[in-house]
């Protein structure tokens, strides 16, 4: 009997364990032997990706970021084999209140001084990628501005969205004078309500930048890996038994891994010293 092919996934919310027993018995009805393993946070996931307890593993921005630098220490290489149509092209927004003079000259030089609130502090859209935008345009935490971190569940790297969530109250409730998420939660937090319709405006947004992909491990069999893409590509929004499962993923089609959307993530983890050129955490107050 063949071996099934080991995926890990991080456990961020309940719907997690449906959406991948939902895959599993859409890789058995296609003869490829799958399974997954659970983890409570990214960093514990990259790292059994190198001791050979998964053989691909379904990783954040972030995580990528550490298992591309990992196998680069060792002389190995990590491969993204493929990610959802909506994680390519993504911006994150700052956002004001619309009685609120900040940014009205539409000039980012209007945050000097101004108390800007962030997501969880290993949130990529929601942290990293707008300290990355601010310093490219001269702004720097703690000397021009002061950074608010709202930091919800560590060690899942922003999927949660509960810290952007609770930056946005902030925000609505007067604590903080402007609030970063990704252009996504904007437009949903406004549908529920949390930022009233005309009580809100942008103020900044960041470049385009990608999010999740599947990274396959160093030494993953390479003929399950080629299967395991080829039906996962396959997989069809006009299938009555899959759309469900691209629902709760959030997609609409699988497409080919690409990792060219991830500079400003990577320069934004050098500048934070989140990790180091081996992949070692080096943020000193990241607790998961």
């Amino acid at each position: 009997m063949t071996s099934p092919l080991m995926m890990g996934a991080v456990a961020y919310a309940p719907k997690v364990v449906t959406i991948w027993e939902g895959f599993k018995e859409y890789f058995r009805r296609h003869d490829f032997a799958f399974d997954y393993i659970l983890y409570s946070n990214y960093e514990r996931q990259v790292e059994a990706q190198f001791e050979g307890a998964i053989a691909l593993a379904w990783n954040s921005p972030l995580a990528w970021v550490r298992a591309d630098r990992i196998a680069r220490s060792r002389g190995q290489q990590a491969h993204a084999v493929a990610m959802r149509d909506t994680d390519r092209d993504l911006t994150s927004v700052l956002v004001a209140r619309a009685d609120s003079a900040l940014g009205a000259s539409g000039a980012l030089t209007d945050l000097a001084g101004a108390v800007v609130g962030f997501g969880a502090i290993d949130s990529p859209q929601a942290r990293l990628i707008p300290l990355d935008h601010l310093r490219q345009h001269g702004l720097i935490a703690g000397r021009d501005y002061t950074a608010r971190r709202f930091d919800v569940l560590g060690g899942k790297h922003g999927d949660h969205i509960g810290g952007e969530r609770d930056a946005a109250l902030a925000l609505m409730a007067g604590e903080i004078d402007a609030a970063w998420m990704i252009d996504g939660n904007h437009m949903a937090f406004s549908r529920e309500g949390i930022l009233p319709a005309g009580a809100t405006r942008i103020v900044a947004r960041t470049g385009a930048f990608d999010h999740c992909n599947f990274t396959v491990s160093p030494g993953a069999p390479q003929a399950q890996i080629e299967r395991f893409t080829e039906l996962l590509l396959a997989m069809s929004w006009d299938d009555p038994e899959v759309r469900p499962l691209l629902e709760l993923e959030g997609l609409k089609t699988w497409l080919p891994g690409r990792t060219s959307g991830y500079e400003a993530l990577i320069r934004a983890t050098d500048d934070e010293g989140f990790y180091d050129r081996e992949g070692n955490i080096r943020a000193v107050d990241y607790q998961y």
